[in-house]
């Protein structure tokens, strides 16, 4: 028996055929992604077929996808997935057409590149407060916390500490 890939578990009855299983996966939603658009300035009340009837000039359209927010209402852009990618060249020569009225944006789609929102942490800000004091022995506030004197102020403005 071949010995499982890193991606199988050891003791599974089905053996994958070797390779990793996750590169398959990415290479095929690039190539649907080469095969693609983005629509954008799509209006609230445009069906899926209105937008399919819009671009099956340019190809075959495969799928439609009018993304939404999580209260069902449309966000305003669509992804366009035509099944030759020679009609993504068509599609896009339907920049700045009409559709319900407005005037939409047609740009190629891009392939989603995991981790691209992550950022190095910032530096140090002297400006930002301190969730906690790091030097010398634990703070107790002088009236407990939650507590405010009723007409006694502190005898120092102390805005961060």
């Amino acid at each position: 028996r071949p010995p499982p890939c890193a991606t199988c578990r050891p003791r599974s009855p089905r053996r994958c055929k070797g390779g990793d299983a996750n590169a398959s996966t990415a290479e095929a939603k690039e190539q649907v992604d080469a095969r693609s658009v983005y629509v954008g300035n799509v209006d609230y009340a445009c069906t899926p077929e209105e937008v399919q009837q819009h671009f099956q000039a340019c190809g075959t359209v495969n799928r439609v996808t009018i993304l939404t927010d999580k209260f069902g209402q449309p966000k305003g852009f669509a992804y366009v997935e035509f099944l030759e990618q020679e009609a993504v060249q068509e599609a896009l020569n339907l920049n700045e057409s009409e559709l319900h009225g407005r005037q939409i944006k047609v740009s190629p789609k891009r392939t989603n590149v995991p981790g691209m929102k992550q950022r190095p942490p910032r530096g140090f800000n002297p400006y930002h407060a301190y969730p906690y004091r790091s030097y010398g022995a634990p703070y107790f506030p002088p009236y407990g916390y939650g507590r405010v004197p009723r007409f006694r102020r502190l005898t120092r403005y102390r805005p961060y500490f």
